[in-house]
C-alpha cells in the first residue's frame, strides 16, 4: 500500500467479500482480516472469493494452509456460497 491508495474501510463481522479487493492484495489482507476477527471473539469467518477459474481460491487455501491461527478451512456448504466461498474456523486468543 502506498500513501496514494485509498483508505478501505469495511466491517469485520466475519464475511470478507474479496471480490472488491484486488487479488494481489490477498496476502496482506485476509491474514490481517483473521487477526482483526479473533481480537473480536469471532471465530468462524466466511471468505467469499468467488468461483471464477480457481486461482484466487487456491491463493486463499495457500495463505490460510501457513497461518497457525487457522484450525480448519473448508469449502462452504451451497447455503453459504459453495465452491465460490471458503469458512475459516479460527484457534481462540
Amino acid at each position: 500500500m502506498t500513501p496514494e491508495d485509498p483508505v478501505v474501510d469495511f466491517p469485520i463481522d466475519g464475511t470478507l467479500d474479496l471480490h472488491m479487493f484486488h487479488p494481489a492484495e490477498a496476502g496482506d489482507l485476509v491474514p490481517e482480516y483473521l487477526r482483526a476477527c479473533r481480537e473480536r471473539g469471532i471465530l468462524q469467518v466466511r471468505l467469499v472469493h468467488g468461483k471464477g477459474i480457481g486461482e484466487l481460491r487456491r491463493t486463499i487455501e495457500t495463505i490460510l494452509d501457513r497461518l497457525p491461527e487457522v484450525a480448519e478451512r473448508r469449502t462452504a456448504g451451497e447455503d453459504a456460497g459453495g465452491w465460490g466461498a471458503t469458512l475459516v474456523t479460527l484457534h481462540p486468543l
